[in-house]
């Protein structure tokens, strides 16, 4: 394996992780969440885990982020900041 390809995703892993920790955004939390699991997808399918990237892929970055985001339209977004 090509490690510089493993250590490039692994770096946009944590980035997107950390991005939605930090976003004060409710919708732009839930895209970087839905980024961090198909970089997660991406990061099994490289390791070898295929049906582990499928499971990833098909819920955390499918269901999951649809859910989050169907939840977070039916609410408001403003902040008080």
């Amino acid at each position: 394996m090509v490690w510089q390809l493993d250590l490039a995703i692994l770096t946009l892993v944590v980035i997107t992780a950390v991005g939605s920790l930090m976003v004060k955004d409710l919708l732009g939390a839930a895209i970087l969440f839905g980024a961090y699991s198909f970089m997660m997808c991406a990061l099994w399918s490289i390791m070898g885990a295929v049906d582990v990237a499928f499971t990833e892929a098909s819920v955390g970055a499918g269901v999951s982020t649809v859910l989050f985001v169907a939840a977070v339209l039916r609410t408001s977004r403003r902040t008080r900041d």
